[in-house]
C-alpha cells in the first residue's frame, strides 16, 4: 500500500536525525488539512519571534529573556491553555494553536520552544509525566516554565507537587523526570495524546493516521507495529 501524501511528507521530515520540530509538529493534523500552507505557518512563527526579539535583547539575564518570551506569547498575544475543551484534537495541531491561540501543555510548549529558538534563547522540552513543560537555560541553572498556565515559573516545590498530582502522592522528583526531551520524543507524545483522543471517540481512520506516524517515528517498536497491523485490519473491515 502506497503511503498517503501527508504520511510521505511526515516520513521525509522526521527521517532526518535532526529534523525541524516546527515542521514536524505542523504536519500533525495534516490529515484534516491536506492543502494548508504549512510554510506560511513557519513564517508566522518567524513573525512572532521578530516581535519578541527586541525585548529579549534588552533583557539583562536569562530569567529576563525567558519572561520576555512569556510576556509576548501569553500576556500580549493572548495564548492560553484550553481548559474548556481540553480534548479537542485541534489543541494538538500547531497550526490550529497558532490560529486559535489555545492549546494544551505540549502544543503551547512547542510554540514557546520554536519562538525561543528563533530569538537565540536555549529552551528545551521536558517530558514531565502528565503535563509537558519547558525549561530555559539561565546562567548556571534551568528555569522551569508551564506554558499551559501562561508561562508560570515553577519552583522545585511546584514541580514536586505537580508530579504527585499527575502520578502518585509519594512520588519524588528525580533528575530523569525533568530532563530534556528529544524532538522525536516531543512529536511522539503529541501523537500519543491524539491516539488517546481518537480512541475515546472511536474514530478508527484518524487513529490509523496517528499510528502510521508513530510507526515512522519508532520503527523498531514492536507494540506500535502490532497495534498498527490490527488497526489496519479493522479499518479495512469497515470498507
Amino acid at each position: 500500500m502506497e503511503p498517503s501524501p501527508g504520511l510521505a511528507r511526515f516520513s521525509e521530515v522526521v527521517g532526518r536525525d535532526d529534523f525541524p520540530l516546527d515542521h514536524a509538529a505542523l504536519l500533525i493534523g495534516a490529515w484534516d488539512y491536506p492543502e494548508r500552507d504549512l510554510e506560511g505557518y513557519r513564517e508566522m512563527l518567524d513573525g512572532i519571534a521578530d516581535r519578541v526579539a527586541p525585548d529579549v535583547a534588552r533583557a539583562s539575564n536569562g530569567i529576563g529573556r525567558a519572561r520576555a518570551i512569556s510576556d509576548w506569547l501569553f500576556d500580549r498575544m493572548g495564548y492560553i491553555g484550553n481548559s474548556d475543551d481540553y480534548y479537542d484534537p485541534r489543541n494538538s495541531f500547531l497550526c490550529e494553536v497558532i490560529d486559535r491561540k489555545v492549546g494544551i501543555p505540549i502544543s503551547l510548549s512547542v510554540l514557546y520552544l520554536e519562538v525561543a529558538r528563533r530569538v537565540g534563547v536555549l529552551a528545551q522540552g521536558v517530558n514531565f509525566p502528565g503535563h509537558f513543560l519547558v525549561r530555559v537555560a539561565i546562567e548556571d541553572a534551568w528555569l522551569f516554565i508551564d506554558p499551559y498556565t501562561r508561562g508560570r515559573v515553577l519552583t522545585p516545590s511546584d514541580l514536586e507537587s505537580l508530579l504527585r498530582k499527575t502520578t502518585t502522592p509519594n512520588a519524588v522528583l528525580e533528575p530523569s523526570v525533568i530532563a530534556a526531551a528529544s524532538k522525536r520524543q516531543i512529536v511522539a507524545r503529541m501523537l500519543v495524546n491524539l491516539a488517546g483522543i481518537y480512541g475515546r471517540n472511536g474514530d478508527l481512520p484518524r487513529s490509523l493516521d496517528v499510528l502510521e506516524r508513530l510507526a515512522v517515528l519508532e520503527p523498531s517498536n514492536p507494540r506500535i507495529a502490532r497495534d498498527l497491523q490490527q488497526l489496519r485490519e479493522r479499518v479495512v473491515g469497515l470498507n
